[in-house]
Parts: C-alpha cells; sequence; structure tokens
C-alpha cells in the first residue's frame, strides 16, 4: 500500500478509502472501541494494518491500538480527605467490578505535573478509559487521552475537549441559600449579612455556586450585599478568613455559606476559639456533606453530592462514547436531611 505524498498527514478518512470501511468504524477501531460496537476481528486488523502503513500520525502502543483488552480502568482523583472524592472513588471501584474490569484509582494532589505524569503512566498501561475527577484544567489531560485513543470522562469540574458529569452546582447553592435565608428569618426580620467562604474564584464548581448564592439573596429581597471569600480547601485558610471577618464585623455573620467539607473544617475549629455566645445565632449551610455534622452543637444544612449517579452517568457516556462528541450531564445534589436541624447550642 502506497504512503501519502510527503508533507500531507494521514486521516481516518484515507484509511477509511484504502480498506473500504466506513470513517466510523476506522474510528471505532483506533479508539479501542470495536469490539464494544461488534466490528469484526478481520476489519479491525485490516484497519491498524492500513494505518501504519499510512503512517498515520499517532504512536502505535501509546494508544493501545490492539486486539485484546487489557480489563484496567483508570481515575484520578485530588486526594481522599474529603467523603466526596472518597465516595467517588469507592463508586468507581464498584461499578468498574460490576463490569468485570480492574479499577486503578491514583491521588494526584491537585498537582498538575502529577496529574500529567500519572495520566501518561495509566495510558502506557492501555487502561480501557480514564475518569478524570476534580481537576481544575482538564484541557492537557484530554489532549492525551485523545492522543491515545482513549475514551476519558471529566467528573465534578468540566472541560470542553471531553465529556463531562457535573453536580448541578448553580441549583445545589441556590436551594441551600434560600433554605438559609428562610432560617435566619425565623430569628429575626432581615438577616444582616451573609458570608460565602471557601472555594477558588474562576473554578467552574465555585463560580456556579456563587451565582447560586447570590441569585437567591437577590431573589428573596435582600438589601444588603453578601460577602464571597474564596479563600481556597484549606481549613487553615478558611479558618483564617473566618477570623478576619468576625474582627470586622465584631461577631460572626448571621449566615454562612460553606464551600466544600474542607473550609467546613476550619469553620469547626474556629468554633472552638470563640465563646459559645458568638455560635448561638449563626445559621451555616454546606455544600459538601459528613454524616457526622448532624451532632455538631450547631445549626447546619448539607448537600450531599450524589457520587452513584455521578458514576453510572460516567459509565453511559463511555459506553456511548462517540470521539468529538463532549457533552455534559449535570446530576442534582440531594439535600442529607440528618443535617438540617436547629442547633442545640444553648
Amino acid at each position: 500500500m502506497a504512503r501519502l505524498p510527503s508533507g500531507r498527514r494521514s486521516t481516518i478518512y484515507d484509511i477509511a478509502a484504502a480498506t473500504k470501511a466506513s470513517p466510523s468504524t476506522v474510528s471505532l477501531v483506533l479508539n479501542g472501541s470495536w469490539t464494544r460496537y461488534r466490528i469484526k476481528e478481520d476489519t479491525a486488523k485490516r484497519v491498524l494494518k492500513a494505518a501504519q502503513e499510512l503512517g498515520y500520525a499517532v504512536n502505535m502502543k501509546a494508544r493501545g491500538l490492539r486486539l485484546s483488552r487489557s480489563g484496567l480502568a483508570g481515575m484520578i482523583i485530588p486526594h481522599y480527605r474529603n467523603r466526596f472524592f472518597a465516595g467517588l472513588a469507592e463508586a468507581f471501584e464498584t461499578d468498574t467490578r460490576q463490569r468485570g474490569l480492574c479499577p486503578i484509582v491514583v491521588s494526584t494532589q491537585r498537582d498538575e505535573a502529577i496529574e500529567a505524569s500519572v495520566t501518561a503512566t495509566l495510558l502506557s498501561q492501555q487502561v480501557e478509559f480514564l475518569f478524570i475527577a476534580g481537576v481544575r484544567n482538564t484541557q492537557p489531560l484530554n489532549a492525551l487521552c485523545r492522543a491515545a485513543g482513549i475514551p476519558c470522562v471529566n467528573l465534578d469540574l468540566p472541560g470542553s475537549d471531553a465529556p463531562s458529569v457535573v453536580t448541578d452546582n448553580y441549583g445545589g447553592a441556590r436551594t441551600l441559600t434560600e433554605k438559609l435565608i428562610a432560617k435566619l428569618q425565623k430569628r429575626r426580620t432581615a438577616p444582616r449579612d451573609l458570608l460565602f467562604l471557601g472555594g477558588i474564584a474562576g473554578e467552574h464548581a465555585t463560580d456556579r455556586r456563587i451565582e447560586g448564592f447570590r441569585d437567591a439573596v437577590a431573589a428573596n429581597g435582600q438589601e444588603m450585599t453578601p460577602e464571597v471569600s474564596c479563600c481556597g480547601y484549606r481549613p487553615s485558610s478558611a479558618r483564617e478568613a473566618l477570623a478576619a471577618r468576625f474582627q470586622a464585623l465584631g461577631r460572626m455573620p448571621d449566615g454562612l455559606f460553606i464551600n466544600s467539607i474542607t473550609a467546613f473544617e476550619g469553620l469547626v475549629q474556629f468554633s472552638l476559639q470563640v465563646p459559645r455566645q458568638a455560635m448561638r445565632e449563626v445559621s451555616t449551610v454546606c455544600s459538601d456533606w459528613d454524616p457526622f455534622a448532624a451532632h455538631l452543637p450547631f445549626d447546619v444544612t448539607m448537600t450531599r453530592q450524589n457520587v452513584e449517579a455521578i458514576i453510572a452517568e460516567g459509565y453511559a457516556l463511555v459506553d456511548n462514547y462517540v470521539p468529538g462528541e463532549n457533552p455534559m450531564v449535570v446530576v442534582p445534589p440531594e439535600f442529607a436531611p440528618s443535617s438540617e436541624r436547629e442547633s442545640n447550642w444553648r
């Protein structure tokens, strides 16, 4: 089979013409999905041979262009420190084993260099697909997967270069804020101030929650301007930001919207440093969940991100993966009834 003229890169259409297969068939063979779509082994071999002879611009080994399955499924997460990522990993492992695959989960500590290195390593092991969870900049990792012909799905934080599954951060935050205002209105005519605490500005989840928070305040006719402190996710940072706000007001804010359970840890730490009286009338909501919050001596309402549904939707995207099509699926959060109660700290 003749190679293409020098200077022009081969495409799947060249391979399709050479093998008399459709471009979609070629694409499925090259991304390793041919068995799932019942493409004949002879056809797959013919396509792979043509790709090599035409100098198709890919690293054949890295792309996993082989006829046998690895039986491996990969997932990267930032860390195991909160129940969301730990729960996401556990749901992934359970679903993956039920499919007869071996799950590989690696934490990357939100370090871009580690994220890239781990992704490259998992691809070299020819994982059949990769779930990328909680990564702020998914583009480089999605590009690595695309070059290797391996389907990937972004979880929690979306990207435009691969399918994504995210929590309805806007809707959840708006409902949480409405609950926060309603609780405060039971105590006085209107809240004097509200504080959104935690997260990173410019990050999808944080930005959407801030939108929901502000829109709920405006829709409820509140005249005050709510404060926003994107102090990150470390408990120490949240504690310090809350201490600064306490010093500026001379008291605790009337209402707190805590963005993540790790930032919530900062609130718990700070509550131990102030008199009980300072915490008596504070109402708190949190966009994350921990069952132990039900036993805290102050009022808190939480949402739980539905990790089982997120993984199920991620698998649905893998099962129906089409290169170049990058939908975003939004999963509603759940309210944790055990955390929604009045304070017993009196």
